[in-house]
Formats: structure tokens, sequence, C-alpha cells
């Protein structure tokens, strides 16, 4: 199964802390959550990005980067 997901990220003192996730229904639909969540207060920055698992046995790969807007942590966008 595919999951797409917008993910915002919030500043805190040590520097960006991931926001409540929102699973989507695809990839498109994520990019644009994640659009519009950059631009809502007290939001930084947000990702898209999906991942292929079974959450029934608690396995997924790797996370593949849609997109990002705004203020996200160096390593996403490695």
């Amino acid at each position: 199964m595919i999951y797409y997901v917008a993910l915002p990220f919030v500043r805190i003192d040590e520097g960006l802390a991931p926001g409540e996730a929102v699973e989507c229904q695809h990839a498109a639909a994520a990019v644009r959550r994640a659009e519009a969540l950059a631009t809502r207060e007290p939001n930084a920055g947000a990702v898209a990005f999906y991942r292929q698992g079974s959450p029934d046995l608690g396995e997924f790969e790797d996370a593949v980067i849609l997109k990002t807007f705004g203020e996200v942590p160096d390593d996403i966008r490695a």
C-alpha cells in the first residue's frame, strides 16, 4: 500500500520539529496540502512525501520526497 502524506514543521528553540501529519489520497493532493500547511501559522514549512508499506506488519520502505515548501530540516532536503 502507498501512503501519501503532507507533514508541516514548526520552529522550536532547537530548530524545527514535525507537526501533525496529514494523509492524502494521492501525490498531487499531498503536494497541495503541504503547500497550504507551509503558509499557516505557526508552521515554518512542510514536506509532501510518500512511502510504501504494510501498517499491519509495521514495515515501511524509506519515504520518497515529492516536494518541500519553506523551512524543513536539512536531512529531509538531502
